[in-house]
């Protein structure tokens, strides 16, 4: 930890009434609280090789960061990544992704020993697609695995020569699959960077086979932050000149070696991934797997860069509008709860003294300021270091917090909320913020928050079940009432399971609503531990039959 970083966690913090300059020396983040683009989906919050077996890292360090998707090895793993034994098998760490609400995909290529990978023959590999899927099938209790992902990075990695023409490949591959498993989807090409000219031809060629991807993964490495947002415009316009529907974009590699570690930097990438839509991103795998590539030291204890993920899953509501002076340097992401009146931004990459100027507010705010340092992956930092904490009376809808002394590589946490009034923990959290498997994410004005999820469809096989996975965070053990909100529009009474923390199953009935969008509450009640819990409502899940009817789900409110 740096000398100034330990100055600042000894100072002592101001309380004190704030009118906001007309203007701060240094760059200015504008954040927009009043301008929402989509719903907090903790979309960046993933990792390459994140878990490895024997539940590592705790649970502990993984439910706060409100995991989102995780690319990990197939069945009978053989990559040895940096000359680690091999490990990380999907199926394997199933158990603990699952109590963290996360999605897996799975890498298949990570069944040969080596990177770059050594090809062997055509009827080798076909005959490894047979054994990991025939192995993912058998696993009946695994539901939370989303995608096969066909190759990783074949710019450099699919030998031409001996294997042939890798669009080709691609093709021969998604069809042998779907021989075997028609229902999960497929991810790729993998590119190691974007790359218009490669994508044009592979998409082509897809479109052509009927085997185009259903979440198109490349990666954004190597200090290419600043390109993302012209990368994903430039893959949107391709997609739509080609005719081809729109998929998800999924950046399965995140961060250069000298970026991942640094909150600086990270929060830069986070910022323009979210604000580019894509669906997930998973920081680079550089070193040593099970550790959310280097978010958490000695299993058990988060790094630096781990407080900033933590910000990002403390996130609730809405993602909302951020502005930075230029796409290099001085970047931020930012939220806006609805129902707790709060806003969250997180920033950094710029050092010197900034500012922070938040709009759409009104009334008399209090403002709390945090950092953390860019620790490596081995030191452990126990909490974020505490700046200030000030009450700011709004002018204009707006104020201006000045951030002094900032460094580069550490990254901010700003906290805007009321004065008064705020609950003492996060009592409603929304439906559409939560972990969302096999059903979609719909909006409505008269949803709460403005967003709710619908299409719970599915039942009866582990590729297709259909339910939603809520981390929720207590003060204390103790039974909570929890007041579902929902929409059924079928004209009698639907059912959903209900199960916690891994625990049995119930079921939970929702009578008939005014319609589809038209939302009543019902109340239930939980027995929850103090801390983080994981609470699933599902149609469809392993252990539990099924569902009857169809309802949408708003929210869930823990009182």
């Amino acid at each position: 930890m740096s000398r100034r970083t330990l100055a600042l966690a000894a100072a002592v913090l101001t309380a004190v009434t704030v009118v906001a300059p007309a203007q701060a020396a240094g760059h200015t983040l504008v954040v927009n609280a009043a301008a929402p683009f989509r719903p907090v989906t903790h979309a960046a919050a993933g990792g390459l090789y994140a878990l490895a077996e024997n539940s590592r890292p705790a649970d502990a360090t993984l439910l706060p960061l409100k995991l989102n998707t995780l690319t990990q090895p197939p069945p009978d793993v053989g990559q040895k990544p940096n000359g680690q034994p091999a490990g990380g098998d999907a199926l394997k760490v199933a158990p603990q992704a699952d109590r963290a609400g996360a999605a897996q995909v799975i890498r298949m290529p990570d069944i040969y020993r080596d990177f770059p990978y050594k090809w062997v023959s055509w009827d080798d590999w076909l005959a490894k697609v047979d054994t990991m899927v025939a192995k993912r099938l058998a696993a009946t209790s695994v539901s939370n695995v989303t995608a096969w992902e066909i190759w990783n990075e074949p710019d450099w990695t699919w030998n031409t020569a001996a294997a042939g023409d890798f669009n080709a490949g691609w093709a021969r591959t998604v069809q042998r699959i779907r021989t075997r498993d028609a229902l999960t989807p497929v991810a790729g090409p993998g590119y190691s960077g974007w790359d218009a000219t490669r994508m044009r031809v592979f998409l082509t060629a897809a479109k052509s086979t009927n085997t185009v991807p259903d979440l198109v993964v490349w990666h954004e490495l190597n200090h290419s932050s600043a390109a993302i947002a012209a990368d994903v415009a430039a893959y949107r316009s391709l997609e739509s000149s080609l005719g081809i529907s729109p998929r998800q974009i999924f950046i399965n590699e995140y961060a250069w070696t000298d970026e991942v570690d640094v909150p600086g930097r990270v929060a830069n990438y986070v910022a323009k991934l979210e604000r580019a839509g894509v669906a997930a991103a998973d920081r680079a795998f550089w070193y040593e797997y099970g550790t959310v590539n280097g978010l958490v030291v000695n299993n058990t204890q988060p790094t630096g860069t781990w407080w900033l993920y933590k910000w990002y899953g403390d996130m609730a509501g809405s993602m909302v509008s951020t502005t930075p002076p230029a796409q290099t340097g001085l970047d931020g992401f930012a939220s806006y709860d609805s129902t707790r009146k709060r806003v969250d931004v997180v920033f950094g990459d710029e050092s010197g003294t900034n500012s922070v100027r938040v709009t759409g507010l009104s009334g008399t705010v209090r403002v709390t300021l945090e950092s953390t340092p860019s620790s490596g992956r081995f030191t452990a930092v126990s909490a974020p270091t505490a700046i200030s904490t000030s009450t700011y009376t709004v002018s204009g809808g707006q104020i201006t917090v000045p951030v002094p002394n900032m460094s580069a590589t550490s990254a901010y946490h700003l906290v805007v909320e009321p004065t008064s009034g705020v609950p003492a923990y996060q009592q409603r959290y929304e439906a559409e913020n939560a972990s969302v498997f096999r059903a979609q994410r719909l909006s409505s004005g008269s949803a709460s928050n403005g967003g709710y999820v619908g299409r719970i469809d599915n039942s009866g096989d582990p590729r297709s079940d259909s339910y939603v996975d809520f981390v929720v965070n207590v003060p204390s053990a103790r039974t909570y009432t929890m007041t579902i909100g929902y929409a059924n529009g079928t004209g009698a009474t639907s059912t959903q399971g209900l199960a916690y923390n891994g625990g049995g199953w119930s079921t939970v009935s929702y009578p008939p609503t005014a319609g589809w969008g038209q939302f009543g509450t019902v109340p239930t009640s939980v027995s929850l531990h103090a801390g983080y819990n994981v609470i699933r409502l599902a149609k469809g899940a392993p252990f539990f039959a099924g569902g009857t009817g169809y309802a949408e789900l708003d929210y869930l409110q823990l009182t």
